[in-house]
C-alpha cells in the first residue's frame, strides 16, 4: 500500500474555494475513478493557513498513474477546473510525496 501527500498551496485568500471545489465536486470525481482518498485538513498552527493538505492511499504506481491519469483529462474535471479558476487560479504550487507505512505504522 502506497499513500500520497499532495498539498496545495493557494493563492491569497483561495483556500475557501479550494476546499468547497473539493467537498462538492472534486471528492465525487475521485470517486468516479476509484480515486481512494484517506483525509483532507487544513492548517491550524502552522506555517501556512492557506494549504490544503490531503492523501490519496493506491495499491500501487502503476494504480496511481492509470487512475490519476484519467481524472485529469476527464472533461467533466477540465470543467469543473474551469470555471472554478474563472477568476483567476486557485492554487498557487503544490507538492505531492508518495510514502510507504512502516510495518508499527497503524495505516498499513
Amino acid at each position: 500500500m502506497l499513500y500520497e501527500l499532495r498539498i496545495y498551496h493557494c493563492m491569497p485568500g483561495k483556500l475557501a474555494a479550494v476546499v468547497t471545489r473539493f467537498e462538492t465536486e472534486t471528492v465525487k470525481l475521485f470517486e468516479k475513478h476509484g480515486i481512494q482518498p484517506v483525509g483532507f485538513w487544513t492548517v491550524a498552527i502552522g506555517e501556512s493557513n492557506a494549504d490544503l493538505y490531503y492523501i490519496l492511499k493506491w495499491d500501487s504506481l502503476d494504480e496511481r498513474q492509470k487512475k490519476f491519469a484519467a481524472f485529469q483529462a476527464d472533461p467533466d474535471w477540465i470543467a469543473v477546473r474551469n470555471k472554478s479558476e474563472e477568476a483567476g487560479p486557485l492554487i498557487a504550487s503544490f507538492s505531492n510525496t508518495i510514502l510507504t507505512p512502516t510495518s508499527f505504522s497503524a495505516l498499513k
